[in-house]
């Protein structure tokens, strides 16, 4: 799911640590994330654009919005966090997703994203909305921005080659759910469940 996800100004929740090793006194935990799946065909156009690129994360995780970067989470808090989801989720309607054309955070970090043109500030209610948790409370180091990361980190001229080539992309789709990953030691993040969107 990066945008640092912080959502923002990074790749997304590829980017994800597992730190879950539980040591005595301590209890077990998970690393989440809350991303809008990409659907076809753009998906897995914007995915495989990605790993032409170089970007190893491409391997982690689909074209993705970030509405929550990775957040460790304790493993027994799941319940009250899919509840908070699932509240947020009936008090929000679908909307439509424009994205079009290409964007950077260049120079403050080597991404290139595809761009939110409409459905911006559905995407910021709703990643406020779900961070409001204080379960899902984490510090960010950059504003929410939502975008799709197509390169991360990888050489300058695959960040311009990216760039250019992407410079025309665009697609519109409803956007009627959102999705619960989690990382607990796999190499991809795992989708875990879908939340539909109004009541």
């Amino acid at each position: 799911m990066t945008s640092t996800v912080d959502g923002s100004a990074t790749g997304g929740m590829a980017r994800g640590v597992d730190r879950r090793g539980a040591t005595a006194g301590t209890a077990a935990t998970t690393q989440i994330g809350v991303a809008v799946d990409i659907p076809e065909p753009w998906g897995s156009l914007l995915t495989r654009r990605r790993a032409e690129a170089g970007d190893p994360l491409a391997a982690h995780i689909p074209a993705h919005v970030t509405l929550l970067g990775p957040t460790e989470i304790p493993v027994d808090a799941m319940p009250v966090v899919e509840a908070h989801l699932a509240a947020v989720a009936a008090a929000h309607l679908p909307f439509s997703l424009h994205l079009r054309g290409t964007g950077t955070f260049r120079p403050v970090t080597q991404v290139v994203f595809v761009a939110v043109a409409a459905g911006i500030s559905e995407c910021e209610l709703l990643a406020e909305a779900i961070s409001a948790a204080p379960e899902l409370h984490r510090e960010t180091r950059f504003p929410y921005h939502p975008h799709v990361t197509v390169a991360q980190d990888v050489a300058p001229e695959s960040l311009d080659r990216v760039y250019e080539d992407l410079a025309d992309f665009s697609a519109i789709f409803e956007v009627e759910a959102f999705t619960l990953f989690s990382h607990s030691g796999q190499i991809r993040w795992q989708p875990r469940r879908d939340f539909r969107l109004g009541p």
